[in-house]
Order: C-alpha cells, then structure tokens, then sequence
C-alpha cells in the first residue's frame, strides 16, 4: 500500500525536474535569456522603477534599457502617457510584482556584486526571475497532491497531476513564458483551496485572512481573477443540508468575513497607492474591452489556439463536472470554472496576443484538477479503464510536450495558426514550405497527380532589387485556360538582412478586377541570412481564366534579393 501511495510523490518530483529541465532547455530569445519583454515587461516595470530608478512616473531611465535589451518589442504600450503631463501610468498591475520582489532582491544582490549591470535587466535578475518562479510552482504542486489525496486515491491523484502539469500548457509558461502572470497566480490558487478547506475543517481567523489576502493579491495580478472568491464562498454547499451546515458556521464565526474583507483590501493596496502616487486617485482605468454579449466561442474551438483543440486534456476538465457531486467542493469548481471560461472568452482580443492554446485559463489549473480528478475517478471504474486512460494520458502529454517545441520554433505559430495548417503540421518536426503557406491561404491541392502540370516559368539564379514603391517585380504573364486551373509557385530567396517588412504577393488582373494574395516572407522555415525556400498554390476563379498572372516581392525601398530555383507551374483539369 505504501509503494502506490507514493506514486504520486513520484509524479510531483518527475514534474519538477522536467520544468526545471524545460527552463534550461529553452533559453528564450535568440539565445539571450530575456524574460521580461513585451507583457511580462508590463509586470514588472514596477521593480526597477521604483527600488533602482526610483521614477515610476517620467521613465526616462527607460530607453536606453530598452535600446538594449530590446524589451517593449518596439512600441511603448506597456505604459500609458496621460494627456495633461504626459507622465506614465503602468498599465499592467502590480501583482505579479509583489510575488517577484524576492527574486529580484535575489538578482539585485548578484549584479551588485559581480561585473554585470544593476540596471533590473541584466541576466542575474532574468535568471533569479526564470529559475525564482519555479520554486513557487514546485512547492504548491506538492500541495496540490495534497490536497488532491484529501478526496481522492493515489493513482487519481498521479494521473491528475500528470494531465494538469504535463499534458497542458501549463509547462509553457512556467518553464519559458515564465515572468508572465500565469504561473505566479497558479500558486495563489492553490493556497486559496489549502485555505478554504483548512477554515471549513476548523474555522480560524489565519484562515480567513489568508483566503482574504489572496484574492486581493489575485485581483491585482489579473482582475479576472476576482473570480477566486467563489471558491470559499460555495465550498462545502454541495446539497442543501451541507450549505445548511455551511451557513450556520459562517453566522458563528462572523467576525472573521470581516477579517478575510480587510485582508483584501490588504492584497490591493500595493495597487492603490501606486495608482494615487501615479495619477492623484486612488482608481485608474488601465483600459479593457470585453464582449460579453458576444463571447468568442473559438477561444475553446478555434483553429488559431483553442484550447480544447491545442491542449486535449480540457476536454476531460469540462467532462469531469458531471462527476463531482459527492464531493464539498462541486459548487466552487463548476461555478468558478464556468464563469471563469465565460469571461476569458468575452475578452475582445480572444487570440490574447502571442500564446500557446489559451494561456488565459492555465493560472486557474488547481481548480480544474479537482474537475479532472473527478472524470478520472469515475472512469477507472470501468473494467477496461487501464486500456484507454493510461494510453491516453502518455499521448496527450507527448503531443503536449512535442508542440511546446513547435511552438517555441515559431512552427507551431504563437498567433496566426487555423485548422489546415495544424493539421499539416501536426507532430511534424519538419514541415514543408507548402505546409508553411497555409499560414496565409487555405488553398492546397491534395494530390497533384489529378491534374495536368505545366510548367510556365523557370530560372536559377537572378538578383533584383525594390524600386522606388518598394516592389521587386519577378514575373508576370497571362493565363488562357477553360478548365480548372491552378498556379503553384516554388522556389528559394537569398536574403542578407533581416527585414522589417516583406511580403510575397500573387496577383490576378482581369480588365476590371485584382485577385490578390499575400504570403509572409518571414514563416517559421526562414532562416533571415539564409537561402529560404517558399512554395504556395494559387486557385484561379472561373473568372480570372483570361487574365494576367503577376508574381513580386513587397519591401522596403532598395533592398536586394536573390532568387534561385525559382519554377512556377500551371495545373489544369
């Protein structure tokens, strides 16, 4: 008995060595270990400005940082101008600052004492942030296999902590994507459910403030994460006699939804001073756009990064719901889980700028365990749940760990994927530059051989160079075809420099109509000071079969290219 209970003991320290493994494994940046750019930079911005800088407000330490670190991605959107001073105001909160400051003392402290800079970017506080999280999430998936062996065995525990942690994209972003917000919430969640079954098992005023705190502290990480007080609010309330219980042991211990109410606003003031000190009030609108009446639905099934469709395993999450009745915590999880889904996908931006699957829901995991953990335990009650569920847990968690590498080879495309273009590349480590132009078109003939193939142009090797407009023209000639016909393209691009626009575009001109289609110089093939090979179909309408067929590249005024190998065909049926 021993041996089995301590599987997942087992499963918890396999899980900390493969982020700890994953964190070294991925570097992040063109090799440079730069954590905090772009969103994570509006986490952190409070550290460095206000314990080195010592301006939260003006920010003019900020662009020679940026000149070379390279950190706002290009645009300062980190941080809102107001329009009466022009002084700064964050417009990320606080939150995940607070959580970072040990890690930051922790690189401060290596900077000042070694050779490299104490300027907050320097690699001793990248490395004491991308190694520093770990810690926190270490710890609390230990806690949360505690909590999970509260209401459940062993190995529903193991097989739980094996879908949350490794078959989802949770390993994203705590092993990479490590300074965004995700995984230091993760942790917030997990302490919120150790506290709320800690108070209903023998109600303490520590509980309360602690389970207070952390909403508070959740709130200003994400405001979304308001959402957290559900969890104690309907824990323990699964039928009628249990809330009964439940409610006549809030009414005893009043005092403390007093204590837990000004432990929340303890977690949020961090955020309400700085909001005074920045702009004179103590509330400032960083600006949010939601759709609620109109929630994008491919946030969960949408071909560019819906979650049920790039991470499997929520399947089994939304599944597990229908299996928690017995258990004190089945209000708490389908309500939160359900209204938590609700308003990721009311958010406007439903791709939420560059992520793998929907990062948005991989903070609230522990909460969705305890959902999975009940699927899991209803299922091994079938007689052959061994034949399906072991075999399924080992390939979700490969796929899973097979499209992390994907994904940070920009293969797997952090924003502009769809249907066709996962499915070609679907646990391929090497796909083809055809496979890459489904990024840009949904045109793809299956099988060439249906068709009669002729080729209409070819050369080995020219140079040309962007006119005036900034147009490299390549070819043009006409088409003259009553059957089904369609183009394909192939051929390889030398380029010296890395540009910051290029696009290749394959037009159709009749007397009174253009056809246009734009292909992505840069795919995730490309190699920028390399020989990059492109291939594309182009569908000609019925309506373009006389018409003229024009090829060129779209840049920058003056920038040269060398074309090799370029062939262009015409397909007919």
């Amino acid at each position: 008995m021993s041996r089995i209970k301590n599987v997942s003991l087992i499963v918890c320290f396999l899980a900390a060595f493969l982020f700890t493994a994953t964190r070294f494994y991925y570097p992040r940046y063109e090799q440079k270990f730069n954590l905090t750019t772009w969103d994570a930079l509006g986490y952190y911005f409070y550290l460095p400005s206000t314990f080195i800088y010592h301006d939260v407000s003006t920010l003019d330490w900020f662009p020679p940082l940026d000149s070379t670190y390279h950190l706002t991605g290009g645009k300062l959107y980190q941080a809102n101008p107001q329009p009466t001073d022009g002084r700064y105001v964050f417009k990320y909160l606080g939150g995940v600052a607070v959580l970072q400051i040990p890690f930051f003392a922790v690189g401060h402290l290596i900077a000042l004492n070694t050779d490299y800079p104490a300027d907050g970017f320097s690699a001793p506080y990248q490395y004491a942030l991308g190694f520093g999280i770990l810690i926190y999430v270490i710890l609390s998936f230990f806690l949360l296999r505690k909590i999970l062996l509260r209401f459940f065995d062993d190995l529903t525990t193991s097989l739980t902590l094996v879908g949350v942690l490794l078959a989802s994209n949770f390993i994203q972003y705590v092993s990479v994507d490590s300074a965004m917000s995700h995984a230091y919430i993760f942790p917030l969640y997990v302490l919120q459910l150790y506290a709320t079954i800690k108070w209903h098992e023998k109600p303490k005023a520590k509980w309360a403030f602690l389970s207070g705190y952390l909403i508070g502290l959740a709130m200003i990480s994400r405001p979304t994460e308001a959402l957290m007080l559900l969890i104690p609010v309907f824990w323990n309330t699964q039928n009628k006699e249990a809330a009964s219980q439940k409610w006549a042991v809030v009414k005893q211990n009043k005092p403390h939804i007093a204590i837990a109410a000004i432990a929340g606003l303890v977690g949020i003031l961090p955020q309400l001073i700085y909001w005074k000190v920045a702009t004179g009030g103590w509330v400032y609108d960083v600006g949010s756009k939601w759709d609620f009446l109109t929630p994008h639905w491919q946030v969960l099934l949408g071909g560019e990064k819906g979650w049920i469709i790039y991470t499997p395993i929520a399947l089994f999450f939304l599944w597990g719901m229908f299996h928690i009745g017995r258990f004190p915590f089945k209000k708490s999880v389908i309500l939160f889980c359900l209204l938590n889904i609700y308003v990721i996908i009311s958010w406007h931006d439903f791709r939420y700028g560059a992520s793998y699957s929907c990062r948005a829901l991989s903070q609230s995991y522990p909460v969705f365990a305890l959902a999975l953990a009940g699927f899991i335990d209803w299922f091994r009650q079938k007689k052959w749940w061994k034949w399906v569920e072991y075999p399924a847990i080992v390939y979700l968690t490969a796929v899973n760990l097979f499209q992390i590498l994907q994904y940070n080879s920009t293969v797997l495309h952090y924003y502009d994927s769809n249907f066709k273009y996962y499915k070609a590349i679907y646990l391929d480590k090497n796909p083809t530059p055809l496979d890459m132009s489904l990024l840009d078109t949904d045109e793809l003939i299956g099988n060439e051989k249906n068709y009669k193939k002729e080729e209409i142009f070819s050369l080995t090797s020219k140079t040309i160079a962007a006119d005036s407009q900034g147009v490299c023209k390549i070819f043009e000639s006409g088409l003259n075809s009553d059957k089904e016909t369609w183009l394909k393209v192939e051929g390889d691009i030398l380029t010296e420099n890395k540009n910051d626009y290029a696009e290749i575009r394959a037009f159709l001109l009749s007397q009174d109509s253009t056809n246009l289609k734009a292909f992505r110089f840069y795919n995730p093939l490309t190699m920028y000071k390399g020989n990059d090979s492109y291939a594309f179909y182009r569908k000609v309408p019925k309506m373009f079969n006389h018409s003229n067929f024009s090829l060129e590249l779209k840049t920058e005024v003056g920038k040269q290219f060398e074309l090799r190998n370029l062939r262009i065909f015409k397909l007919t049926r």
